[in-house]
């Protein structure tokens, strides 16, 4: 699926219709002056893009929190004030992509391209700034930070909110400007006890002496208000579904190609591989819900690269290049195509250990 010279960057987005408001994944390509997008059929990128957003006029808005249960989200807004929401699979896929879209918006002014990348690793808190003022709006039951159940070590905490949810509402609050002044500044909410981490993941970072080190920037580790953490948290007898599964360490995700069991059709999904215990579970990306649609042990499995000359046995289309095969414990088949050789090295690299 790579495209020719001139191409900043490429991958799998998660777009938000315009006539009916659904979602749907899409191949984005990023030029210097456009962004195309294509619909993918039988895990192969049509030839004619489905659409194109150009880049001249356009704003950006990054971290965008316009969608409560999609939270890495990346807001573009055209000349002719059309929007376009666009999701990505992780915090770190989405910087990643906010940053090289707005590079290329601001490619005429070097300028300011070079303030974008000092504007990436600076801090300078706002003067004056109310620690009071901060935690007054993050109450707000409109624009406040949004309240969630969440798991973690078996358990389900009660309006717990992520590291990296607050992170992205200071940011798109205007009290910092940057992730790393954010940190710092939600590690200062900590030491003044208006907010507290909860569970192991949050806690442990706790015992760094570096102030900057104690709050963590990551989708995994809770926190709540400091006055909620005498509320109920239910223990995982009371959960109904299974998330023993759930607990282990996230090692990789991101967007692949899946062929269906049944219908032997080609879907993008989002794939999360977890260590201890070692899973690998798939999320169907266009859905709000944060639940797995499939997932499988990786104890006892064969994962491997299939030929990239002709189209391999098990396979249904003309679908070649870049696939790889699971084959369980219980000898069921799971083929996966990443969008390049790279990509696929790198996952299989990553589940061979946790086999």
């Amino acid at each position: 699926m790579q495209e020719a010279a001139g191409v900043l960057k490429e991958g799998f987005l998660v777009k938000r219709g315009h006539i009916v408001r659904n979602w749907k994944v899409r191949w984005f390509v990023l030029l210097q002056d456009k962004l195309l997008y294509y619909k993918i059929e039988g895990g192969k990128k049509e030839p004619s893009p489905k659409g194109r957003i150009l880049l001249d006029g356009c704003t950006i808005t990054c971290p965008c929190l316009e969608y409560e249960n999609r939270p890495l989200l990346i807001k573009l807004k055209t000349k002719t004030n059309t929007d376009y929401f666009l999701e990505c699979c992780s915090r770190e896929e989405r910087d990643s992509w906010a940053l090289d879209i707005t590079g290329a918006i601001h490619a005429g002014h070097p300028v300011q391209v070079q303030e974008l990348h000092r504007m990436k690793n600076s801090f300078k808190l706002l003067e004056n700034i109310s620690l009071h003022h901060i935690v007054e709006r993050m109450y707000d039951s409109t624009t406040g930070i949004k309240l969630t159940r969440n798991l973690e070590q078996g358990n389900r905490y009660k309006e717990t909110f992520t590291g990296s949810a607050l992170v992205d509402w200071l940011i798109s609050n205007s009290f910092a400007v940057s992730r790393f002044e954010a940190v710092t500044l939600a590690s200062m909410l900590m030491e003044e006890n208006f907010i507290k981490p909860v569970g192991a993941r949050s806690t442990e970072a706790t015992r760094y002496s570096d102030l900057s080190e104690q709050f963590l920037d990551d989708s995994t580790a809770l926190y709540m208000f400091a006055e909620s953490s005498n509320k109920n948290i239910s223990s995982k007898e009371a959960l109904q579904f299974n998330i023993s599964e759930l607990r282990g360490t996230i090692v990789k995700q991101g967007f692949l190609v899946k062929q269906g069991h049944k219908r032997k059709n080609w879907k993008v999904r989002r794939f999360v591989l977890r260590a201890d215990p070692a899973f690998l579970h798939y999320y169907d990306p266009t859905k709000e819900e944060n639940r797995p649609v499939g997932g499988f042990s990786l104890r006892g499995c064969l994962v491997s690269a299939l030929e990239d000359n002709g189209v391999p046995a098990g396979v249904k289309g003309n679908v070649q290049g870049n696939l790889f095969k699971i084959i369980t414990k219980n000898d069921i088949h799971y083929y996966i195509q990443a969008s390049s050789k790279a990509e696929r090295t790198q996952w299989i690299e990553a589940i061979k250990p946790l086999t």
